[in-house]
């Protein structure tokens, strides 16, 4: 009975010291983990229960290249929004004196008055020889003074070099003045995986030289803050001051800048965000040697490829970038890419969502030729096309102010029909008038939609005007009613429609004809 009670409190001892592993509560040598037998089927990697062992040295090498951003701004205090009226005390008042003293350059004076708003945040040295800083724009945006404090104390003046608003990117100079200074570099963000380990070093609420350590918890976010949202998301602890600071990899390389976090509280939930180096490092490249931005440009308006879409262009998934439009004087102006064209693929980089095509294309150099694929009427075909610059694009998109229309329709109108749960009837000046319809936008104008129909399903409303179905253009009602009885002869179910807003601007959706 004895032996039998010491083999029951082994049992247990070592069932107690199995649930322990699992826990986390013990760490399993690694000269144990790496002299088990192989098996036939490949065994999981023995996760470290506690995470690394320690960053100390890590963090040592690191700390030097980490800053804080101290700014500060002058802002009229009667014209601010904090503005603090001064009382209006009895005259002869014993605390005339003491409320003067106390409102004094607070903006609640008469006649005005100002005040220095100060804010922190945090950056990292790239370049040690040449004192080039890294931080976030919103860091520095409208800052009067930019102040570079590092970690053993020197405080440099810096000025700015350049600033991507798109990118929440800064670039500053500082003269180091005999002051040794330590720079990082970046790494490749790519390579990051989900689960990989990451440090990240900053000036939270003004505490410099802070340290945390967490994983990757999520790459390609969106967090729609701009046009080249990518940013990798993590756990590691990131509050307000952080933002500008480095996210490092294990290997001391700097994979992202932290720029926001989601926070109801404004403190740390373990959910913050980095703009991926493989983004920023371009763009610190292009405000250092330009002092701006100078990205590629492809001249085009997309928007997403939903399933529908997907079915009437007779693709066998949704994926890629239609083209709802091109802009006039644009790198494709010259037919190269049309609308209703799917771009599924970018130099040689696959463009599995809209967000991707705008990036890709934003990465790449201004004068290159690139190939691009395009499903063009269920056919793939490539193109070559020469890039143009984005800075430069926008300027003519905003002349434009509308998208293309069609100007190829010649045939003569004819008479209304009703159709998909639309009526709709010519294009001429009487309906132009009524819906206030531009004179370059050609096509057949939609007078009335159908409560509950197809085409009310999908949004489209009376004084829009459709230019193509399924990448055909029609002029006439009669167009309209014959391509749609057409695409019903092929078996589609779904109409291709391009509408033309009142302007001119240019949208594709789908529309049931079951």
């Amino acid at each position: 009975m004895k032996s039998e009670s010491i083999l029951r409190a082994a049992r247990r001892a070592l069932a107690a010291a199995t649930a322990g592993l699992m826990l986390g509560t013990f760490a399993v040598p690694s000269a144990i983990a790496q002299t088990q037998a192989p098996t036939t089927t490949p065994a999981a990697p023995t996760p470290a229960p506690n995470g690394p062992a320690s960053v100390a040295d890590l963090a040592q090498e690191l700390l030097g290249a980490v800053v804080n951003i101290s700014t500060s701004q002058t802002v009229k205090g009667s014209e601010g929004p904090g503005a603090v009226p001064m009382p209006q005390l009895p005259e002869g008042s014993p605390f005339q004196d003491f409320f003067d003293d106390f409102f004094k350059d607070r903006g609640g004076e008469k006649g005005g008055g100002s005040q220095k708003v100060q804010s922190l945040g945090s950056g990292f040295v790239v370049d040690a020889k040449e004192g080039i800083v890294v931080t976030n724009n919103h860091v520095i945006a409208d800052a009067d003074d930019i102040e570079v404090n590092f970690s053993d104390g020197v405080t440099l003046k810096a000025k700015l070099v350049g600033t991507d608003t798109k990118t929440d990117i800064a670039v500053l100079k500082v003269d180091p003045k005999g002051h040794k200074l330590t720079e990082v570099k970046f790494g490749d963000s790519n390579k990051m995986r989900i689960g990989d380990w990451v440090m990240a070093i900053g000036n939270p609420f003004g505490l410099g030289g802070t340290v945390t350590v967490g994983i990757v918890s999520a790459r390609n976010r969106d967090i729609n803050s701009g046009p080249y949202d990518d940013f990798i998301q993590t756990d590691a602890a990131i509050n307000r001051g952080n933002s500008g600071g480095p996210l490092f990899n294990m290997y001391g390389e700097v994979i992202g800048i932290n720029t926001a976090i989601i926070s109801p509280s404004g403190g740390s939930i373990g959910i913050g965000f980095s703009i991926p180096a493989q983004l920023a490092a371009g763009v610190v490249d292009q405000l250092r040697q330009f002092g701006e931005t100078r990205r590629g440009w492809l001249g085009v308006r997309i928007q997403p490829v939903t399933k529908d879409i997907a079915e009437s262009l007779g693709m066998s998934e949704p994926k890629g970038a239609l083209v709802a439009g091109v802009i006039k004087g644009g790198p494709v102006d010259n037919g190269t890419i049309q609308a209703g064209d799917v771009i599924t693929k970018f130099d040689g980089k696959e463009i599995e969502e809209t967000r991707d095509l705008p990036r890709v294309v934003a990465e790449s150099p201004v004068g290159k030729a690139v190939d691009v694929v395009i499903v063009r009427k269920g056919k793939e075909q490539t193109i070559k096309v020469t890039l143009g610059r984005l800075e430069d694009g926008e300027k003519l998109a905003d002349a434009e102010g509308k998208g293309e229309a069609d100007k190829d329709s010649k045939a003569a109108p004819v008479a209304a029909a009703k159709v998909l749960g639309m009526s709709i009837g010519e294009l001429n000046d009487d309906t132009r008038g009524k819906f206030g319809i531009a004179a370059d936008v050609s096509g057949v104008v939609v007078t009335e939609v159908a409560k509950d129909s197809a085409a009310a399903e999908r949004g489209i409303q009376p004084g829009e005007v459709i230019t193509e179905i399924g990448q055909e253009s029609v002029a006439t009602p009669k167009d309209v009613v014959d391509r749609i009885a057409s695409l019903k002869q092929q078996g589609r179910k779904n109409a291709l429609l391009m509408l033309a807003s009142k302007t001119g601007e240019l949208r594709f959706v789908t529309v049931r004809m079951d």
